[in-house]
């Protein structure tokens, strides 16, 4: 049952691949935005997916996160997130990144609540005009 007060957390480490320089959001050796919302995303859905109806999934649909400060590569990234409001299929989510100094990017996060093959089918109907 998806109610409010579901929380996940994950961590991960900064490294090569997930730098601005190699994602192409920047040109520095730090943990990039992108690589930021990949892990907010990650951590919001997971947290949610044993919840969810037989055949159904979560899909992003708004991201409103500020990244605040750099991590290097070999850091510790933490994503906290919370599920403050259930609206039907609408889920949306508290956010907060940090690593092994402090608060690196906060937010909000929301997903729908999808039958995941209809959802599939739709999008892949798009090659066929």
């Amino acid at each position: 049952m998806l109610e409010a007060g579901i929380k996940g957390q994950h961590t991960i480490i900064v490294e090569k691949e997930n730098t601005a320089a190699v994602m192409k959001s920047g040109t520095l050796a730090v943990f990039a935005t992108p690589a930021m919302i990949a892990l907010i995303e990650e951590t919001a859905w997971k947290s949610v997916a044993d919840e969810l109806e037989e055949g159904c999934v979560t899909v992003g649909t708004s991201l409103n996160v500020k990244h605040l400060a750099a991590s290097p590569v070999g850091m510790k990234v933490t994503c906290n997130t919370t599920l403050v409001e259930v609206d039907k299929r609408r889920l949306v989510f508290s956010v907060e990144v940090e690593d092994e100094t402090g608060k690196v990017g906060e937010g909000t996060h929301e997903r729908f609540i999808v039958q995941a093959e209809k959802f599939q089918n739709k999008a892949d109907a798009k090659l066929n005009g």
